[in-house]
């Protein structure tokens, strides 16, 4: 019984910035690998950004270059910056959360992101 919690979405111009965040602190284990997944309305979940234990990072081509996917160990939260917004990336964003003792991975009830022209 691990679950995420994600925070920080909300409206916002095309061009601008937002930081989502994904919250582990109330769990024993520490966040370890780390998928930031989004689903707009009527398409399927898609995989925008991932960060394994060793901090390796891959992104979806089409946030390549104005998203970056991040860990605080010391607070137990992992990040998805994100600029240079469009209305493309309006959605509900999806923390997907493994943790140093536990093998599965554990999803967020997720956070929507519109982004308006």
């Amino acid at each position: 019984q691990v679950q995420p919690v994600e925070s920080g979405g909300g409206l916002v111009q095309a061009g601008g910035s937002l930081r989502l965040s994904c919250a582990a602190s109330g769990s024993i284990f520490s966040i370890n690998a780390v998928g930031w997944y989004r689903q707009a309305p009527g398409k399927q979940r898609e995989m925008v950004a991932t960060i394994t234990g060793l901090g390796k990072t891959n992104y979806a081509d089409s946030v390549k270059g104005r998203f970056t996917i991040s860990r605080d160990n010391a607070k137990n939260m992992a990040y998805l910056q994100m600029n240079s917004l469009k209305p493309e990336d309006t959605a509900v964003y999806y923390c997907n959360a493994q943790f140093r003792g536990i093998p599965s991975w554990y999803w967020g009830q997720g956070t929507q992101v519109t982004v308006s022209s």
